[in-house]
């Protein structure tokens, strides 16, 4: 497989390059690398001033070497800081899935309460299932999965365990994910569906999960403040 630095790099140019508002595509980038807009100038040598008016559009889009310089900084920053994001694009990449539909693969080095897990993403449990830990967990776009993934790709999903959670991304009421996971076997230990209330739960969802032994809860705590925290996990 190639290197996912250099890989994570031209998938961050090539969205910068092809985007309508590339300052705000370069935006999205510092903010998911968690790197305020003075700590990428300093990196880059510029006055704050100089990446706000890039980000804002009150300088003219940034060119190929302007892009490639916030790109290296912010992969600096990075590896600087133990080199979570591209550790994260690698998992990603390794289990052979695009990242705008699995955005996080983790396998856990020791299993987690799944009471910890839950408090971590401020998760509310709406039935329990036969599990009380899980192994790993995957964040997945609930839509683009089952848009584009095939049952054999699904099964993927799981990484190296079921003992998981698997966290589905941009519900609505969550019968997608959960007739879903009623074809492909075996189940997971957890489902979270993100973005939902628990009163905005289908109705056959609790059932669903109980007839599968699967502990179903709903959280939402912002995707990336969610991923964040997902990352203090052992």
């Amino acid at each position: 497989m190639r290197d996912p630095r250099e890989e994570l790099a031209e998938r961050i140019a090539g969205e910068v390059a092809l985007s309508e508002d590339p300052g705000a595509t370069l935006r999205k980038w510092r903010e998911e690398f968690d790197v305020a807009q003075t700590t990428l100038a300093d990196e880059l040598d510029v006055s704050a001033s100089v990446v706000s008016d890039y980000e804002s559009g009150r300088r003219e889009n940034p060119g190929i070497r302007v892009v490639r310089r916030v790109v290296e900084g912010l992969l600096a920053v990075d590896e600087r800081r133990g080199g979570d994001r591209v550790r994260q694009h690698a998992r990603v990449l390794s289990a052979g899935f695009d990242q705008d539909v699995v955005y996080d693969l983790r396998e856990y080095a020791a299993t987690v309460p799944l009471t910890r897990f839950y408090r971590t993403i401020d998760a509310e449990e709406i039935t329990a299932g036969t599990a009380d830990t899980v192994a790993g967990h995957t964040v997945i776009n609930s839509v683009e999965a089952i848009k584009r993934l095939s049952s054999e790709e699904f099964y993927r999903l799981y990484g190296q365990s079921t003992n998981r959670a698997l966290v589905f991304t941009d519900v609505t009421r969550g019968e997608s994910p959960l007739v879903a996971l009623r074809v492909v076997t075996p189940t997971p230990s957890a489902v979270v569906l993100h973005g939902i209330e628990p009163e905005g739960l289908w109705e056959h969802a609790p059932a669903l999960a109980r007839a599968d032994g699967v502990s179903l809860a709903t959280t939402t705590r912002p995707l990336e403040e969610l991923l964040e925290a997902l990352r203090e996990l052992p």
